[in-house]
């Protein structure tokens, strides 16, 4: 990846140029990253000083997905896509369950959608 991030306000700990050459990208559900980084992203720079790095979020258009690029030292970026990947597995499993409890729920009091 040959070009430097758009954005201007690089934080103290991340070291360009060589913390922003070889970015870790992926993949993470839209809906998933709001529940660990609250409505509109407000906890990333909360996010980036205790991970020690810079995010760059893009909502993809034609999915629910949303890339995220993380730049900093190299064991700071393969903790923080742990990191970030754990806690959205960690949603997932949590909203699979609350649905769960939910049709259980329904069920037990007869509630059951109709199915057409």
């Amino acid at each position: 990846m040959g070009t430097l991030p758009q954005r201007k306000d690089i934080p103290p700990w991340v070291k360009p140029p060589e913390d922003l050459k070889d970015p870790e990208v992926f993949q993470v559900e839209t809906r998933l990253l709001e529940a660990i980084l609250g409505p509109r992203g407000r906890g990333i720079a909360y996010f980036e000083q205790v991970s020690k790095v810079m995010l760059e979020l893009k909502v993809l258009e034609s999915s629910d997905l949303t890339e995220v690029v993380v730049y900093g030292s190299y064991l700071y970026k393969l903790r923080t896509r742990w990191m970030l990947q754990s806690l959205a597995e960690w949603h997932r499993q949590r909203q699979q369950r609350g649905i769960l409890r939910l049709e259980e729920a329904m069920h037990a009091l007869g509630l059951e959608p109709e199915m057409k």
